[in-house]
């Protein structure tokens, strides 16, 4: 078992670190990271699904963008952002990368599709939050209609 979670270290910190993001710490069997953009954290989560599928095993990811605080010179991170990213990532089902609304709206025209998972309450955050599953992603790089084709 100690092998399989030192592959899953090795693989999610080589995946942040592609998608530009920012290890902050390793729970045990989880992680948390940040970005400084909500694609980046989507392709991050998938590539990291895609790597850790091929040990036989599964990862629940859970997105939230937000204000965070920076705590101990930078080296951590708090605040109710990371509480909803936290809650969200209990609520996927494993194999499945959850993001809350304020995820997907920013998202919005990126190629990213998802698929309404209902409203939840998440424990210890006000009211009740619409939460998507990611069903798909664009390659990087490729809009729709972008680069244009040339005409025959």
């Amino acid at each position: 078992m100690e092998a399989v979670l030192e592959t899953h270290d090795e693989i999610t910190r080589d995946q942040v670190a592609r998608y530009q993001g920012r290890l902050i710490e390793s729970t045990g069997d989880g992680v948390l990271a940040t970005f400084d953009r909500p694609g980046r954290a989507i392709r991050a989560a998938g590539a990291i699904q895609e790597s850790i599928r091929a040990l036989a095993s599964d990862i629940r990811a859970g997105l939230h963008a937000g204000e965070i605080e920076l705590r101990e010179g930078g080296h951590r991170v708090g605040g109710i952002a990371v509480h909803t990213a936290a809650r969200v990532t209990a609520i996927a089902a494993p194999g499945e990368i959850l993001v809350s609304s304020t995820v997907k709206d920013l998202m919005a025209g990126s190629g990213v599709e998802f698929r309404d998972r209902g409203l939840h309450d998440l424990k210890g955050v006000p009211g009740a939050w619409r939460l998507f599953a990611v069903a798909g992603v664009r390659p990087e790089g490729r809009r729709e209609g972008w680069p244009p084709q040339e005409q025959p």
